[in-house]
């Protein structure tokens, strides 16, 4: 600070270094990866467009909470999923802004949440209704996020079946899919993200206690990836559990390419601006995956496993890499394809599906041994998605007919959410949907 204001000589010299005493002070250079480190702890504010924890980098850690409304009445189920979206609204914001001390004002959410008629108690919505609890006490916000999604099975619980989008139509069953009912589903969620382990626990925990007695929870997975402070370049794509890196060829956040995948622009106005999630749990084969070669995974795949360059790139000494374009005609010495016409990045290429792509944002998960035990661990798959009806489906009904892959995964879990944009000033989450129906 002292330095900034031109204080101990400086001034103007600071160019070329100034001499203090017998120290001889030098401009800190340029530090790219510092600042990202910084700036991945600084608090989200978001854009007053979309919710947050969506286009930013993702951070190091994640639990993501489905839960399902309590009132089996159509008119209490409506008038709690308001209280909740309410509550998750101001609470989400006070926590990302970074509040670190203390639970629950008085005057939160009433017990019971919403009366036998199905009015809401009064002071539901309170200012500042979260505040993380003493598990975070002297931490900052670490980048938190709070993304809110709403289920179609949330909206039918409330009597608002006219108002489901089409985007949000069920996930038809797919070949090879091992769903355990659990873990899935939901009519609500909750997606935070912290690049601090104890940051998103207490946020996650804070958000369910503002709704206790509206909802239950239903499935939590909580998920990780590399950290900012840990990696050489924070920027970089991220691997996976299988050592692949992960997120690869992904829309470019602020593209034409990304708004074109990711926001809804049709459909109910409720939902123009907003996203659909489509929360895919997908186990790995841990075992088996590692009894290949890295060449062999390397062709499972499509990609060198070391840099992620395509099979059909030159090597990287002379310039291939992550970002060369993949070449699916080209073909080696023995005339076969370069890259298999199993391989995974060839079946789920958006030229191979009229163009149409998503963005993957998805997180490591290890969730101990099995009965068997066998490691209970692999990729929570998130993508989100302008229509699951027209990207994420027809993807995935290719690869489960045929991709490499599928012999070292499985997928166990799924789940579909419409994500709205960001409340109006003054307003809450899925206003419109509640207050124009």
């Amino acid at each position: 600070m002292l330095a900034g204001a031109g204080l101990f000589g400086l001034g103007a010299g600071a160019g070329t270094g100034v001499t203090v005493g017998t120290q001889r002070l030098v401009p800190e250079r340029a530090d790219p990866v510092g600042a990202v480190r910084r700036a991945v702890l600084a608090p989200v504010a978001g854009d007053g467009v979309h919710q947050p924890g969506i286009a930013a980098r993702a951070p190091a850690h994640l639990v993501f909470t489905a839960y399902d409304l309590t009132a089996t009445d159509p008119v209490a189920a409506r008038a709690a999923l308001g209280a909740v979206l309410r509550a998750w609204t101001d609470g989400g914001q006070t926590l990302m802004r970074g509040a670190s001390q203390g639970g629950l004002p008085q005057g939160g959410l009433p017990q019971g949440g919403v009366s036998q008629g199905g009015v809401v108690g009064s002071g539901v919505v309170r200012s500042g209704a979260a505040g993380m609890g003493r598990e975070a006490a002297g931490l900052g916000p670490a980048g938190l996020t709070v993304t809110v999604g709403i289920g179609a099975a949330g909206l039918r619980r409330a009597g608002l079946d006219a108002r489901i989008p089409g985007p949000l139509a069920d996930i038809p069953a797919l070949p090879g899919d091992r769903l355990e009912a659990a873990r899935g589903g939901g009519d609500l969620a909750v997606q935070v993200c912290a690049e601090d382990p104890m940051v998103a626990f207490a946020a996650a925990r804070q958000l369910g206690r503002l709704a206790a007695g509206l909802v239950r929870p239903r499935w939590v997975q909580r998920g990780f990836q590399r950290t900012a402070a840990a990696a050489a370049d924070p920027t970089a794509t991220p691997r996976n559990l299988m050592g692949q890196l992960d997120g690869t060829n992904n829309p470019r956040p602020g593209s034409a390419q990304f708004d074109l995948a990711v926001w809804a622009a049709g459909g109910p106005a409720w939902m123009r601006g907003g996203t659909y999630l489509v929360c895919r749990r997908i186990r790995m084969l841990l075992e088996s995956w590692e009894r290949l070669t890295e060449d062999a995974r390397g062709e499972v795949v499509g990609r060198r496993i070391d840099d992620g360059a395509p099979l059909s790139a030159p090597p990287a000494a002379a310039g291939g890499g992550e970002d060369t374009a993949s070449d699916f005609a080209a073909r080696g010495p023995d005339g076969r394809p370069l890259i298999a016409d199993n391989a995974h990045i060839r079946l789920s290429n958006p030229q191979f599906h009229g163009g149409v792509a998503m963005f993957r944002r998805g997180y490591s998960y290890d969730d101990g041994l099995d009965a068997a035990g066998e490691p209970d661990a692999g990729l929570f798959f998130l993508a989100f998605q302008a229509d699951p009806r027209t990207s994420f489906v027809p993807v995935q009904r290719t690869l489960a007919a045929s991709d490499a892959l599928n012999t070292f995964i499985r997928h166990t879990a799924s789940a579909l959410f419409a994500v709205p944009p960001a409340p109006p000033a003054g307003g809450y989450l899925g206003q419109s949907l509640l207050e124009e129906a």
